[in-house]
């Protein structure tokens, strides 16, 4: 099935400790059907110290399900993701405005 959710994407959480909350994607993993979004669904993971890298307690986004998170379209608003055939080509729409998301 192809993504209707993709990196760079910005969207607001619908379920969870985060609901309300509105973030960019950072990454997306389709098989598992779960994305990274960036300062939504944070842990703390502690980590050894390296000649890189301090140490210790640090925040790490973890991944949330795909079906917890809604597209937000050019006004702000929570809406699905549909597809339409434009030229020859496939392309995603927001379904309240019916506009093409990436064009």
């Amino acid at each position: 099935m192809a993504a209707k959710l993709k990196k760079g994407d910005k969207v607001v959480v619908l379920a969870g400790k985060d609901k309300g909350k509105e973030g960019t994607i950072a990454s997306v993993d389709p098989k598992a059907g779960k994305a990274v979004v960036d300062g939504i669904n944070m842990a703390i993971r502690h980590t050894r110290q390296s000649q890189t890298s301090q140490g210790g307690r640090l925040p790490k986004a973890m991944p949330i399900d795909l079906s917890n998170l809604a597209f937000v379209d050019k006004n702000g608003k929570p809406t699905r993701v549909g597809f339409k055939i434009e030229d020859g080509k496939k392309v995603r729409i927001a379904k309240t405005t019916g506009d093409v998301i990436d064009a």
